[in-house]
C-alpha cells in the first residue's frame, strides 16, 4: 500500500504539495487516547495489563497502552451488536446521515491532520512528510468517496413470472471485525472502516500491538463526529489473544485483515471454526517489476526505486522483483545503484528524510539475515547491506544484482529497503518466472510498447497491474490480491459488496384487480 487517489506518484508526495510552507511535527506531543474505546468511553483492560509502545527511531518507549483480551473482545462485540440491533440508533438512521457522519469524520481528521501525522511518525519511523501528504490524504479522500456511496447502494428490480415482483436489497453483513498492520495503521484502518460503515455495519477493530496509537486517537474523532455509541469500538491488544478473539467471535459476522499470510492463514481457520464469518484477506507479496528494453529508463529506474524502499520497504507492494531486458541491464543497475546511494536515512521528522527505520528488532534482523542470505547464495552486493548507527533500528539501502529465481531474496518477502534486479530475455520468459510465485498482489510493467504491455497486463497473475507507473493507487480503484496474497476488494465499488450481503424480496401479486 501507498497512497489513494494521486496523492503519491512513485512513492513521493506530488511536487505541487512541496512548498515553502511545509507542515511541521509536534515533536513534544502528549499522547492522550492510551485506553480500549467501547460505546464511545474510554476503559482500561478486564485483566489490568498495559503493553508497551516504542518510538523505532530512537528504540524508546512511548508510553503504555491497554492490553486488551478475550473479556475486551466480548465487551466490545456486545457493544457493537446493541448498536447494530433493528431500532437502534445506527439502523434507524437514513443513508445520506450515515454519509454526513463519514464527511464530517474526514473533517476532523483534516483539521488533527499534523497530530495524526506526528503520532503515525512516533509510533511507525515513518518520514512525516510521507505521513501527513500521503497517508493522512488517503485516508481523508477514501472517506470522502464512501461518504458519497452511502445513500447510493441500491438494489435491482428482476423480471420474472408476471404474476411476481422480484427485487433485490443490499443489506449490511452485521458486526465487522477490521485487524490492522503496522506498516500503514491509519490508512488501512480507514480502508476497512469507510465502507465499512458507508454500508451500515458496525466495528470491532484491533491496531496492531506494534502501533496503537494512531487508531485510538481516532476513537476519540469518531465520538466528536457524532456516531452513535458502539458503532466503532477500539481494543489494542496482541494478535494472538485480542485478535484471535475477534477471529472466533461467534457474534462477529466477518473479518477484514491486513498483514501477513501466515497470520491471514490462521484468522480464515479461526473464522470457520466459528460461525463461518465472511473473510476479506489483504496479505503479502512478491512483486515482479519488470523493465523491457524499450522502456523510458529514467522513468523505470525512479518507479522501481520508490516502488522497493517506500515506507522503509515495508510495502506489501514493495518492488522487490525487478526483472530487466539484458539489453538494458548494466544501465539499469548502474543508475540503481547511483539512486541508492543519494536516498538520505535518518530523523523521520526531518523534511529532508526520504527513510526512517524499520519497526522492530524482529523484522531488523530479518532484513539483515536475508542479505546475508543474498550474499551467501552469490548475488552481486552493489551497496548497502548494512545496518546505520548504533541507536535506532536503520538499514542502508541496499542493490543486489545478478539474482537468481532460486535465491532467498528472490522468493521470500524481504519487507525492508533491498532491491533484488535479475535479467530477461524474452517476454514469454519473463512471464513465465514473475508468475513462479505464491503470491499474486501487483505487477508493473515498463515498456512503450502498447501490444507488450497489454500482453503483460494479460498474463501476470497479480490484483493490480501497473504500466509505466508504481503505487499508483485509488479510492475508486479496487486492491487486492490473486493467490496466497489474499481475496477479495479494498476499495472502490468492489468492495462495498464485501460489506453487504443480497437478499431477494419475491411478491406473488393477487390474480385479480380490485
Amino acid at each position: 500500500m501507498a497512497a489513494v487517489n494521486g496523492t503519491v506518484e512513485n512513492g513521493q508526495p506530488e511536487k505541487k504539495m512541496i512548498t515553502p510552507s511545509l507542515p511541521h511535527p509536534l515533536r513534544n506531543l502528549e499522547v492522550k487516547y492510551t485506553k480500549i474505546f467501547i460505546n464511545n468511553e474510554w476503559h482500561e483492560s478486564k485483566s489490568g495489563k498495559k503493553f508497551p509502545t516504542f518510538n523505532p527511531s530512537k528504540a524508546e518507549k512511548i508510553c503504555d497502552v491497554e492490553e486488551g483480551d478475550k473479556p475486551d473482545v466480548d465487551k466490545a462485540v456486545e457493544a457493537a451488536r446493541t448498536a447494530f440491533r433493528r431500532g437502534s440508533l445506527w439502523r434507524q438512521m437514513d443513508a445520506a446521515s450515515r454519509g454526513r457522519l463519514l464527511n464530517a469524520l474526514a473533517d476532523l481528521i483534516e483539521r488533527d491532520r499534523v497530530v495524526l501525522a506526528t503520532l503515525e511518525t512516533m509510533d511507525t519511523g515513518k518520514p512525516f512528510l510521507q505521513a501527513f501528504f500521503i497517508d493522512l490524504e488517503g485516508c481523508i479522500k477514501t472517506l470522502r468517496y464512501y461518504a458519497g456511496w452511502a445513500d447510493k447502494i441500491q438494489g435491482k428490480t428482476i423480471p420474472v413470472d408476471e404474476n411476481f415482483v422480484c427485487f433485490t436489497r443490499h443489506e449490511p453483513v452485521g458486526v465487522c471485525g477490521a485487524i490492522t498492520p503496522w506498516n500503514f495503521p491509519l490508512l488501512m484502518l480507514i480502508w476497512k472502516m469507510a465502507p465499512a460503515l458507508c454500508c451500515g455495519n458496525t466495528l470491532v477493530v484491533k491496531p496492531a500491538e506494534q502501533t496503537p496509537l494512531t487508531s485510538l486517537y481516532i476513537g476519540s474523532l469518531v465520538k466528536e463526529a457524532g456516531f452513535p455509541p458502539g458503532v466503532v469500538n477500539i481494543v489494542p491488544g496482541y494478535g494472538p489473544t485480542a485478535g484471535a478473539a475477534i477471529s472466533t467471535h461467534p457474534e462477529v459476522d466477518k473479518i477484514a485483515f491486513t498483514g501477513s499470510t501466515e497470520v491471514g492463514k490462521l484468522i480464515k481457520e479461526a473464522s470457520s471454526k466459528s460461525n463461518l464469518k465472511r473473510v476479506t484477506l489483504e496479505l503479502g507479496g512478491k512483486n515482479p517489476c519488470i523493465v523491457c528494453a524499450d522502456a523510458d529508463l529514467d522513468l523505470a529506474v525512479n518507479c522501481a526505486h520508490q516502488g522497493v524502499f517506500f515506507n522503509q520497504g515495508q510495502c506489501c507492494t514493495a518492488a522487490s522483483r525487478v526483472f530487466v531486458e539484458e539489453q538494458v541491464y548494466p544501465e539499469f543497475v548502474k543508475r540503481s545503484v547511483e539512486y541508492a546511494k543519494k536516498r538520505l536515512v535518518g530523523d523521520p521528522f526531518d523534511a529532508k528524510t526520504e527513510q526512517g527505520p524499520q519497526i522492530d528488532q524482529k523484522q531488523f534482523d530479518k532484513i539483515l539475515e536475508l542479505i546475508e542470505s543474498g550474499k551467501k547464495e552469490g548475488a552481486k552486493l552493489e551497496c548497502g547491506g548494512l545496518a546505520m548507527g548504533d541507536r535506532g533500528l536503520f538499514i542502508k539501502p541496499t542493490v543486489f544484482s545478478e539474482v537468481t529465481d532460486n535465491m532467498r531474496i528472490a522468493k521470500e518477502e524481504i519487507f525492508g529497503p533491498v532491491q533484488p534486479i535479475m535479467k530477461f530475455k524474452s517476454i514469454e520468459e519473463v512471464i513465465e518466472r514473475a508468475n513462479n510465485t505464491e503470491y499474486g498482489l501487483t505487477a508493473a510493467v515498463f515498456t512503450k510498447n502498447l501490444d507488450s504491455a497489454l500482453i503483460l497486463a494479460s498474463a501476470l497473475q497479480a490484483g493490480t497491474v501497473w504500466i509505466n507507473c508504481y503505487n499508483s493507487l485509488f479510492a475508486e480503484a479496487p486492491f487486492g490480491g490473486f493467490k496466497m496474497s489474499g481475496n477479495g476488494r479494498e476499495l472502490g465499488e468492489y468492495a462495498l459488496s464485501e460489506y453487504t450481503e443480497v437478499k431477494t424480496v419475491t411478491i406473488k401479486m393477487s390474480q385479480k384487480a380490485h
